[in-house]
């Protein structure tokens, strides 16, 4: 990665051991496309309003060459599994992973392009 990646906290005390399952995420991230150049993560625990406990929510922004940010924004409405911030940080990171292998089976032309209809 070009840049080291930056994990931030919002309406949520941060903790090393969150950033670090964080941290092995991205690495896992890495490990399988290699050209990440940058890598920006919001770990956030909204307001709570009408739910017994917090839903914890991500934001993954993965910057990789040739297009747009990749950009992440896992929420787990009404998902109380989403009350475990590791739950969270898996989900988030397993959407975040099936947008990478989408986007490195298209730049290897591994993707079908349809003719176009006359």
């Amino acid at each position: 990665m070009d840049v080291a990646p930056q994990i931030s906290f919002r309406d949520i005390d941060s903790s090393e051991f969150v950033e670090k399952r964080v941290r092995e995420e991205i690495d896992k991230l890495e490990r399988y496309f290699s050209r990440i150049t940058s890598c920006r993560v919001v770990v956030e625990a909204p307001h709570r309003h009408h739910h017994k406990g917090k839903l914890y929510h991500l934001r993954i922004e993965i910057g990789v060459p040739g297009r747009p940010e990749i950009v992440v924004g896992h929420e787990g409405h009404d998902k109380h599994a989403h009350e475990d911030v590791y739950v969270a940080i898996r989900d988030a990171f397993k959407a975040a992973r099936r947008q990478l292998e989408d986007y490195h089976r298209k730049i290897d032309n591994k993707v079908k392009n349809h003719r176009p209809q006359i």
